[in-house]
């Protein structure tokens, strides 16, 4: 058993099954990939894995922990942290102004506005949300306002502020999604970095399988809902019922 596991997870909304039957183990220390065409329900995993979503059935149980009825930050707490599609960060503060706010949640349990002002002049949360920033390479823009930078760095931001609370999971949603190829080839090699020398455990939903082969362990195959394979990269590339899932045929 990985540190997460799913078992038979099943997901309807109305008429339309957004998961069926999903089982999933992600060992410890790895990267996982979950991949599939668009509808797949690799979204609606997520959102499920983080407490947004409650399943109809099934389990999902993270160091031996339910997830299941939790809260967002409750999950969080656990040591579950997501980096979303879109970077959700505070436009109208600064990076350092921004680090601070997670800082405090990982003390007090919940994400507040006026954390800002309780840790400003707290020594050691400062000294972490800096040390996070050097670690990303960010510490130089520490005063800039976050809605002037580019979107990879205010990507690199939320992963800095989502690994200042020392999560052991990390699941990130299209980390790439809408940078130039010269940001998607950074954010690859800082997120190597991270796995090298923080031993943290990912899993992944990506389009770009440039980013899904480089940094992938594991990879598990959605089409409508339903797991089609789990392997590795070598054995998934080409692999017949993941070309049917993507090009609408199988291929000998």
């Amino acid at each position: 058993m990985g540190i997460l596991t799913v078992k038979g997870v099943n997901k309807r909304f109305g008429g339309l099954q957004a998961l069926g039957d999903v089982n999933l183990d992600v060992a410890e220390n790895t990267c996982h990939a979950i991949i599939g065409p668009n509808g797949a329900g690799k979204s609606t995993l997520l959102n499920v894995l983080v407490g947004k979503l409650i399943p109809d059935s099934g389990s999902v149980v993270f160091d031996g922990q339910s997830v299941l009825g939790r809260q967002p930050h409750e999950i969080n707490q656990m040591g579950i942290s997501r980096v979303f599609q879109t970077p959700e960060i505070f436009a109208d503060l600064t990076v350092m102004e921004n680090m601070l706010i997670p800082c405090f949640a990982k003390r007090d349990g919940a994400f507040r506005m006026h954390a800002i002002q309780s840790t400003r002049h707290e020594g050691d949360m400062i000294e972490k949300a800096e040390s996070m920033l050097d670690e990303v390479g960010m510490l130089d823009k520490r005063d800039m306002t976050a809605s002037s930078m580019s979107r990879g760095d205010k990507r690199r931001l939320e992963m800095a502020m989502c690994l200042v609370q020392d999560p052991r999971l990390l699941l990130l949603d299209e980390p790439t999604a809408g940078m130039a190829r010269a940001d998607t080839e950074n954010t690859i090699e800082l997120l190597k970095t991270i796995r090298r020398e923080r031993g943290i455990t990912m899993a992944i939903i990506e389009h770009d399988m440039n980013v899904v082969f480089s940094l992938a362990e594991r990879i598990t195959v959605l089409a409508q809902g339903t797991p089609l394979v789990e392997d590795t990269p070598d054995n998934i590339k080409g692999h017949p019922k993941v070309r049917e899932a993507y090009l609408g045929e199988a291929q000998v």
